[in-house]
């Protein structure tokens, strides 16, 4: 009778989930504070503010103007033809010219110019917001795993104590005579298991740690906690307002048409690039009984080519684009309809478990420490309800894990918040 209750009491000790990982000396974080670190530290953040440097670059170059050329030429000269009339007191001078150009644009290709640069920094502000959208949901999908490896390791850790405690009780029932030699080895092969699963699960823990860690670019440290729970499902969620948000708000699809935008702007600046640039030129000659002061014009003629083939690439490059905006759309409106489909799925299963499944499990654990304290069942049917109850806790927990993966997976398609 001592027996079983030193048994029941051991067995007690894993009926419940611990939500946490064993103390540590590391800091504690959530997950907003995560995601502001990844935000801040991740070098793809990095790429993206360079992309935005370089296309302000690209918008201060196309507003200039081109430069003035100046040339100059001089040296001495000395007079060698006969001159009718008295004889000059000078016969040799310094002689020089200067030349001074300034390159004229077309006003009309100045301007496509122009559009298409602000176009490309519009274009690099938007992929900032698709970069942000995507580091987010990528470190709250690593940030779930971690929680979901450390509750799992928390019901090995648990495990293990109950079979250890178990097996110790079963020991002493061989050495006294109560059980055959056969229910010690058993005890052992559990023990065994229960330490493997550990291991399995610590060692997931270790590699989840160390992949959110990597997304902050390394502020965590290798000794970080975290604390957090897992996502439930929100009110009012229709599919109808999901895709019209994914239309009017996603940062891919607003960079996507601002590329177009940017495309048609590059077709009108080839356009009007066949028109020259004129040069105007002014000049001022000094030489010997010669001064004189020159303007004309250079006019480049686009005689045999008139920029076919950079118009040609341009078209091409719209239709890429366009292609590009067609395809991104169809694919975050599969990925808006297979992440709502999970979610409502697992809400559902979540729900079974609520409402009956988590209860049943621990009712059946219940009976059967009962009536092996009765005497009316064995050890192993006691660790059979154990075994039942930890994988139902098992997968609670996934269930909770993958609607809150679905959720964020869902947001990352839709383009913002739920």
């Amino acid at each position: 009778m001592k027996v079983g209750l030193a048994l029941l009491c051991v067995i007690g000790l894993g009926c419940g989930v611990a939500m946490a990982t064993a103390p540590s000396d590391g800091q504690l974080y959530n997950l907003d504070m995560i995601v502001n670190l990844a935000l801040a530290r991740n070098p793809v953040v990095s790429l993206a503010e360079g992309n935005i440097d370089q296309q302000k670059g690209h918008q201060a170059t196309a507003g200039a103007y081109p430069n003035p050329t100046v040339s100059s030429h001089g040296g001495r000269g000395k007079l060698k033809d006969t001159i009718v009339g008295p004889p000059e007191n000078i016969e040799s001078i310094t002689e020089y010219s200067v030349t001074v150009g300034q390159p004229v644009e077309w006003p009309a290709m100045r301007a496509a110019r122009q559009r298409v640069a602000d176009l490309g920094l519009a274009t690099a502000n938007v992929g900032m917001l698709e970069t942000r959208l995507n580091l987010a949901s990528q470190v709250k999908v690593g940030f779930y795993d971690l929680l979901l490896s450390q509750q799992h390791a928390d019901l090995a850790r648990q495990n293990l104590d109950t079979v250890e405690g178990v097996a110790r009780i079963v020991k002493a029932r061989v050495k006294s005579g109560e059980a055959p030699q056969f229910e010690s080895i058993k005890a052992e092969v559990e023990v065994l298991k229960a330490r493997q699963q550990l291991a399995q699960a610590d060692n997931r823990v270790r590699i989840n740690r160390v992949a959110v860690d990597t997304m902050t670019g390394g502020a965590l440290g290798p000794d970080y906690l975290i604390h957090g729970e897992f996502r439930i499902l929100p009110r009012d969620l229709h599919m109808e307002g999901l895709m019209a948000r994914m239309m009017d708000q996603h940062p891919t699809i607003q960079r996507l048409l601002k590329s177009v935008e940017q495309s048609d702007w590059k077709i009108e600046f080839e356009r009007q690039a066949r028109v020259p640039t004129v040069s105007v030129n002014g000049s001022y000659w000094r030489e010997i009984g010669r001064e004189a002061f020159q303007g004309g014009l250079s006019v480049p003629v686009p005689l045999w080519y008139r920029r076919q083939g950079e118009i040609a690439s341009s078209l091409g490059a719209k239709r890429r684009e366009e292609a590009e905006l067609l395809r991104t759309r169809n694919e975050l409106g599969r990925a808006v309809n297979q992440h709502y489909q999970d979610v409502r799925t697992t809400a559902e299963l979540i729900e079974v478990f609520d409402k009956g499944l988590l209860k049943q499990a621990q009712e059946a654990l219940r009976l059967a420490q009962f009536s092996f304290q009765q005497g009316a069942s064995s050890l192993l049917e006691v660790l059979d309800a154990q075994r039942v109850e930890r994988q139902i806790l098992l997968d609670y927990a996934l269930a909770r894990h993958d609607i809150s993966v679905s959720l964020t997976r869902l947001e990352q398609a839709v383009g913002g918040t739920l």
